[in-house]
């Protein structure tokens, strides 16, 4: 790069966490597109009661697409990172707002009460990872890595 602001050469932390920011993202991917179509009676089968099992099928759309939002900003938030494009700072807002608003979802419509401390533990994790990669981002743009 000619830009004389632009760092040639980014440190591993910085790979490392997008890399891995990546492949979380990715498997998040694939959680989301299982929730997609799973029906009360695939997630009975799965394991869950048929309170759970309610529960998870039942709530609003926009809680799907607030997980669509998360997850899809998280994965390209990450590739972002990867070609060092500054565009993932705002990506990365998006997807943590997007977990927010899931996780006040998961409160108000009853996921955490009815599937308990895993899918707190779960989506609070989910949730400090966005935020990381946000953190990340912003690091790495202060530091002149990103273009």
């Amino acid at each position: 790069m000619t830009d004389s602001t632009f760092t040639a050469k980014p440190p591993l932390w910085f790979w490392a966490g997008a890399a891995l920011g990546l492949a979380w993202n990715v498997f998040g991917l694939v959680q989301f597109v299982g929730s997609l179509t799973q029906t009360e009676t695939s997630l009975i089968e799965g394991g869950l009661t048929a309170e759970q099992a309610a529960t998870m099928t039942g709530y609003p759309v926009w809680m799907t697409i607030a997980f669509a939002i998360g997850v899809g900003g998280g994965t390209i938030g990450c590739a972002l990172l990867l070609m060092r494009n500054g565009l993932a700072v705002p990506v990365f807002v998006a997807s943590l707002a997007g977990y927010a608003l899931l996780y006040i979802g998961d409160i108000v419509y009853g996921v955490f009460a009815a599937m308990g401390a895993p899918q707190v533990i779960v989506l609070t994790m989910v949730v400090a990872i966005a935020a990381a990669l946000l953190w990340l981002s912003l690091k790495a743009r202060q530091q002149f890595l990103l273009t």
